[in-house]
């Protein structure tokens, strides 16, 4: 992979462009800085991912690589900046499964979901926790279900906004469930885990990463996780499938997007830039000491993925009488 590095290497070795190698294509991407654009405020998911990939990126490329957090309209604001950007990979997004549930609910966004966009890479996968506020009484799953169902329309839930994959996770729980609760959208993560905190809002099934501080600090009670196997982090913390809902899983996702028509090589090379970066047993450590496991993935592989959840999504929302608002 070339570097910064290369053109002085090539001017004190001739010879290697004998070989084929060219300085003008060691520069040619990228040649300023890259803006990563975060759909959610600072200290969500998204955010802590793309202030640990984002450094490290810079360090290789000799090329700063600044965070842009533009937390509105469940994503679709970040979206539509990068579906305008210059096809030239300086403008990223670094996003969850929010993208993909945004598709499937609104009828109308400022872009096509698909044609508009191309993954770039998948950057890792993570379950989801239900928490509670200690002062709302539960112990367990099952005490949580027992109150909803003893008072219908009365328990509330966070989400990071509507068509989040928090709030899709959510619409799973509640549909395995059968419970009859009250949806609260909030503009990112942080907010709504400080209303859970505070008792405002009853529940939150949200990402391992944001609220592992508060668990271990007692703040937020862990019920359970989404995942198939319990977490390394919680061991003593059950899935909800073992605790009250059989056969319940459900797995978050965030991935790194650009502009459709950005070139397909310099897709290809952002694709392996992350892929290194999430190889390095320090940003792996990282991301796992935060509740969720570092994963990469080839462009081709990412949109398949993005797609086929878009098309899941839509059923899951028609079937839950989600809509947008």
């Amino acid at each position: 992979m070339f570097t910064k590095h290369s053109c002085i290497y090539f001017s004190l070795f001739p010879f290697l462009f004998s070989l084929g190698y060219d300085c003008a294509l060691a520069q040619s991407y990228p040649t300023r800085p890259i803006r990563i654009v975060v759909p959610f405020t600072p200290g969500s998911a998204s955010d802590i991912l793309t202030r640990l990939i984002g450094p490290k990126m810079s360090e290789n490329w000799g090329q700063q690589v600044v965070a842009d957090n533009r937390p509105s309209a469940g994503g679709t604001v970040a979206g539509e900046i990068v579906a305008r950007a210059t096809p030239d990979g300086h403008t990223l997004m670094l996003t969850s499964s929010a993208f993909a549930g945004s598709a499937a609910l609104y009828d109308k966004l400022p872009y096509d979901s698909v044609k508009d966009f191309s993954g770039v890479s998948q950057v890792a996968e993570t379950a989801l926790v239900l928490v509670v506020a200690p002062s709302l009484g539960v112990k367990s799953t099952k005490d949580l279900l027992a109150l909803a169902r003893a008072k219908p329309g009365y328990l509330t839930f966070a989400s990071s906004g509507i068509g989040s994959g928090t709030h899709y996770g959510s619409e799973l729980f509640k549909m395995a469930a059968g419970i009859n609760v009250v949806h609260v959208p909030f503009r990112g993560t942080p907010e709504g885990i400080t209303d859970t905190v505070a008792g405002r809002v009853h529940y939150y099934l949200t990402p391992l990463l944001p609220v592992m501080p508060l668990i271990k600090a007692g703040r937020l009670l862990p019920l359970g996780v989404t995942t198939a196997a319990r977490q390394p982090l919680m061991p003593d913390v059950p899935t909800l499938a073992e605790s009250a809902l059989p056969g319940f899983q459900y797995d978050g996702w965030f991935g790194v997007f650009t502009q459709s028509k950005t070139p397909r090589k310099t897709i290809v090379q952002l694709s392996r830039e992350i892929a290194r970066i999430l190889g390095l047993a320090e940003v792996k450590e990282r991301i796992a000491s935060q509740g969720a496991t570092a994963k990469s993935s080839a462009p081709e592989q990412f949109d398949k993925l993005v797609h086929g959840e878009i098309v899941t999504r839509k059923k899951v929302f028609k079937a839950a009488g989600v809509k947008a608002e």
